[in-house]
């Protein structure tokens, strides 16, 4: 399952919403929108997440969190590290191999570690 994906459903169960009834109304599939969900489909069109956002009638703040949900539930990623250092390619490689092994703590202090890298780099 995506960011996005369970976060829609968490939307839904909250308003006790079915994936058919919430699927007739954006005009998508239940098959599709379970596929959402479930991470078997890529990152949907802005179109698509205006849908959601709409039919959820959410606020601001979580609308810009549906967007940027979005944006990293990419359920297929592919990593290309040609030209760039020997340690950038040794993390692709070890996360592409173990991410199944590790846990949601573990993988929650990675991300969290990853962001913080990338935050201090743009404050420079």
């Amino acid at each position: 399952m995506t960011p996005l994906g369970e976060r829609i459903r968490e939307l839904r169960r909250e308003r006790g919403v079915s994936q058919k009834d919430m699927a007739a109304s954006i005009g998508v599939s239940a098959a599709y929108l379970s596929a959402l969900e479930h991470g078997h489909r890529g990152v949907p069109t802005w179109a698509m997440i205006q849908k959601i956002i709409g039919y959820f009638n959410v606020i601001w703040d979580d609308a810009e969190e549906l967007q940027k949900l979005a944006e990293g539930s990419h359920p297929r990623v592919v990593v290309d590290t040609a030209g760039l250092s020997p340690a950038a390619t040794e993390l692709a490689n070890l996360m592409a191999e173990a991410i199944d092994e590790l846990n949601d703590v573990e993988l929650a202090a990675l991300n969290a570690q990853v962001r913080e890298a990338i935050a201090r780099k743009k404050r420079r």
